[in-house]
C-alpha cells in the first residue's frame, strides 16, 4: 500500500467522515505523485459526489475550457490533481450548497501534498479555498484581478460555475487578461521535465 493509498483509508474511516461513509460517499478528490497542477476548489457537488468523479459537471466542463486542456488531460492524475477543501458535498444550504467544513482541509491537505512534489501550479478557486491558501486580505475579485501577485506557484480564480455569468459580465477583464494568461501558466505547468 502506498502512503497516499493509505491516507485515502484514514480520511474514509476517519469519525467525522463516518455520516458519509453511511451513505455510500467516498471521498472525491484525485492524487498523484507525478501529478504538475493542483487545483484546489470548495467540494463536490451532489453530482460529482454521486459519480465519484470530480469536477464531473457543467461547472467542470467550464472550468476544462478555461484551462485551454481536454478532458483526457484535466482527468490525467500525473497532469491535475484534485483537493477540495472538503472531499465530500457538504449538503444544501438556504442558497446553494453548504461550504466546506473549516478543519477539512487543514487536516488533509498537508500530508496529501507532501506525497506531490511536482506540483508547479495551484489553481486556487472561489472565496474559501483563497482564504486558506492566499490569506484573508481583499475580496475574491481583488484577488482574481492581481493574480499576477501570486504567481508563478498560485493562480487565483473565480469560480467557474455558470451562475457566475453576472460576475463575468461585471469583469470583462477577466476573459481578455486572465484567461490567456491562465493558459500560458497551465502549458508551461504541463510541459517539460524541469520545474
Amino acid at each position: 500500500m502506498t502512503e497516499l493509498d493509505q491516507i485515502r483509508e484514514d480520511i474514509v474511516s476517519d469519525p467525522s467522515n463516518a455520516w458519509a461513509a453511511d451513505a455510500g460517499y467516498a471521498p472525491v478528490y484525485v492524487a498523484s505523485p507525478e501529478a504538475r497542477c493542483l487545483v484546489v476548489g470548495q467540494a463536490p457537488g451532489l453530482t460529482a459526489q454521486e459519480s465519484g468523479i470530480a469536477w464531473n459537471d457543467a461547472t467542470g466542463r467550464r472550468l476544462i475550457e478555461w484551462l485551454g486542456v481536454d478532458e483526457t488531460t484535466f482527468r490525467d492524475p500525473a497532469a491535475f490533481a484534485l483537493l477540495p477543501m472538503d472531499f465530500y458535498y457538504p449538503g444544501k444550504g438556504s442558497v446553494g450548497d453548504l461550504p466546506p467544513r473549516p478543519d477539512f482541509a487543514p487536516t488533509w491537505h498537508p500530508p496529501l501534498l507532501r506525497q506531490m512534489p511536482h506540483i508547479r501550479l495551484t489553481l486556487v478557486i472561489g472565496d474559501y479555498a483563497q482564504r486558506y491558501y492566499l490569506g484573508t486580505g481583499g475580496s475574491l475579485t481583488e484577488r482574481v484581478r492581481a493574480f499576477r501577485d501570486y504567481l508563478p506557484e498560485r493562480f487565483p480564480l473565480v469560480h467557474p460555475s455558470p451562475l457566475n455569468f453576472r460576475w463575468q459580465a461585471r469583469n470583462p477583464w477577466f476573459v481578455t487578461d486572465v484567461l490567456p494568461e491562465l493558459r500560458e501558466r497551465v502549458a508551461e505547468a504541463l510541459g517539460g521535465d524541469s520545474p
